[in-house]
């Protein structure tokens, strides 16, 4: 099973099947049941883990209990074995996803005695690596976690230190910020994920290799890690920064940051520019004998980038792309007759065996993009998975196309905005409104057992701009990037544009859309179990004629059938 990105269980003694998808530091998880409906006193999956090489399997733990005495919440996380996973689906996350070679997941169905006690099913076993490159040497999608706002930073970070500690005020104190956080290091790695270690990486290797040459295109620009690191570059960088609003003020980060990289580079080597309005790209090309890699996405080189929003990096290894970003840097510097340039294009990206191509924005209304794109999502055989920010102020053809495919009840649809998107109710697996909206999702009381989450870093949470259409189909592919899929993005923006035509690219993409869509769905049930005065809790077996069993939903209700058929 090496190298395969979606592997499923062999046990066919098993009373359910499982499949497990790879992610980029995940996996998803989806299980359902063999033959019919589960059997009343099913009361969810065990699931657990051994990592490569290891010895032993280590549990998932819930954070949802069986209710105790008298209806008594458990503050504790459990093993799955004692708190199994009430879901049919389950994102996972271990610890360290980036160590070579197979883990190994082991699902078991828990049932449950009228007298309370426990009892286990045969298991599925699936082994999947979770290496740390999408396409080893050529491909590497990386996220950031976007997590600030969970239970894991509360219970990892928070209670060692307030947010201020690990994250300044405003983005301009972001070049004079110290972390003061005892565990600063660990936490701003665990919130920088793979995005931010990716990017970092790129950059240490192009500091050592002494051939190469650095290209940057930069919006947002306040991190001081990764402003020393341009740094140290010296003449070796030349970079574009945004100076649009806010950003060309004398005392904004970008501005900053400008006056530091002069100071090092040289003036020749740093521009300030926008192209209609924003010079919106997140971008880095490095071209030297030892390391030839370029970045696109949606990941701002900002303490909100890094660590406070959910974002996505690509970076691709070897000359072709090099090529193809390095030439697009030149038009943009040049910026005159950007849009009728070879970078307003679609060019391929030269990855031996994937279909991936790359265009940049602003682009002329004969080549402009955002009309294709909507008639592509229209043209959705089974899926669409979206997470695009600021879906909520760019009405227009991308929302007009989401609507449709959402009102064609032969397709699957999933996805969120950073705000309430007028007309367009993002629907819930239960299928009903209202939509995940995770602006709206930060303040108030958590009910039990859950604890506080901080509200620092101010700014919206969800800063992705991917749309995922068909992942389960050979013509499965991803659009992504710096584009909003707004008009602006579209002919006035600078952007960067990236479109995968890859089952691998799309099922990694997908399982990102689910673990954002699901964590912001919880805030939801969260918000709803606050309002109701209840308690987030597992669910016994129906102990009563007319009582219900927790799975009932996912056997009855349409849109939760898709899901645990889609993903199983």
């Amino acid at each position: 099973m090496a190298g395969e990105f979606q592997v499923t269980g062999k046990n066919a003694a098993a009373l359910f099947t499982l499949k497990v998808h790879r992610g980029d530091g995940m996996a998803l998880l989806a299980m359902n049941w063999r033959n019919g409906k589960p059997p009343e006193d099913f009361v969810g999956f065990a699931i657990e883990y051994r990592v490569p090489g290891g010895t032993r399997f280590l549990a998932v733990h819930n954070r949802i209990a069986f209710p105790g005495p008298g209806g008594a919440v458990n503050p504790n996380k459990l093993s799955s074995r004692l708190s199994p996973i009430q879901k049919f689906r389950w994102v996972h996350f271990p610890f360290n996803a980036e160590i070579p070679g197979e883990y190994t997941y082991m699902v078991t169905p828990v049932f449950m005695a009228d007298d309370g006690q426990l009892s286990y099913g045969e298991p599925q076993l699936a082994d999947i690596e979770l290496r740390r490159e999408t396409y080893p040497g050529a491909i590497n999608i990386a996220y950031t976690r976007g997590f600030v706002s969970s239970q894991a930073f509360v219970d990892r970070y928070e209670k060692h230190g307030a947010i201020s500690t690990l994250l300044p005020a405003s983005a301009d104190d972001g070049l004079t910020f110290t972390p003061t956080h005892p565990n600063t290091e660990e936490a701003l790695t665990w919130m920088g994920f793979e995005g931010r270690h990716a990017i970092y990486e790129t950059l240490d290797e192009a500091i050592a290799d002494p051939s190469a040459k650095v290209f940057v295109v930069a919006y947002d620009l306040s991190e001081k890690g990764f402003v020393d690191k341009l740094r140290q570059l010296g003449p070796r960088l030349r970079i574009i920064i945004d100076d649009e609003g806010d950003h060309g003020d004398a005392h904004s980060g970008e501005t900053q940051s400008a006056d530091l990289l002069i100071a090092s580079a040289g003036a020749a080597n740093v521009r300030r520019q926008n192209m209609g309005r924003l010079q919106h790209n997140k971008m880095i090309v490095v071209d030297g004998a030892q390391v030839k890699k370029a970045i696109g996405g949606s990941t701002n080189f900002s303490w909100r980038g890094f660590y406070v929003q959910s974002n996505n990096a690509m970076i691709f290894t070897g000359a072709v792309p090099v090529t193809v970003f390095r030439e697009a840097f030149e038009d943009f510097w040049t910026e005159a007759g950007f849009a009728t340039s070879r970078s307003a294009l679609w060019r391929d990206l030269g990855i031996a065996g994937v279909d991936v191509k790359a265009t940049f924005s602003p682009h002329a209304p004969a080549n402009a993009q955002l009309k294709k794109i909507a008639a592509d999502i229209d043209s959705a055989k089974s899926s669409l998975l979206f997470s695009l920010a600021f879906l909520w102020q760019t009405p227009g053809v991308i929302r007009d196309a989401v609507g449709r495919v959402r009102d064609n009840n032969q397709r699957f649809v999933y996805g969120i905005s950073d705000k309430k998107v007028g007309g367009l109710d993002v629907q819930k697996p239960d299928g009903n409104p209202p939509a995940v909206f995770p602006t709206a999702l930060l303040k108030g009381r958590t009910p039990a057992p859950f604890k506080a989450e901080p509200v620092g870093g101010s700014g919206n949470r969800m800063h992705h701009k991917f749309v995922v259409i068909d992942f389960d189909k050979p013509t499965a592919r991803v659009y992504l990037g710096s584009y909003n899929f707004s008009k602006a993005a579209d002919d006035t923006n600078g952007e960067n544009l990236i479109l995968a035509r890859d089952r691998r690219i799309a099922v990694s993409y997908m399982v990102e859309a689910l673990r954002m869509f699901d964590h912001y769905h919880f805030r939801i049930a969260q918000q709803e179990a606050k309002a109701a005065g209840t308690k987030l809790q597992l669910k016994f077996p129906p102990a009563a004629p007319g009582q219900d069993p927790w799975w009932l939903r996912d056997y009855t209700d349409v849109r939760r059938i898709k899901d645990r058929l889609m993903f199983s």
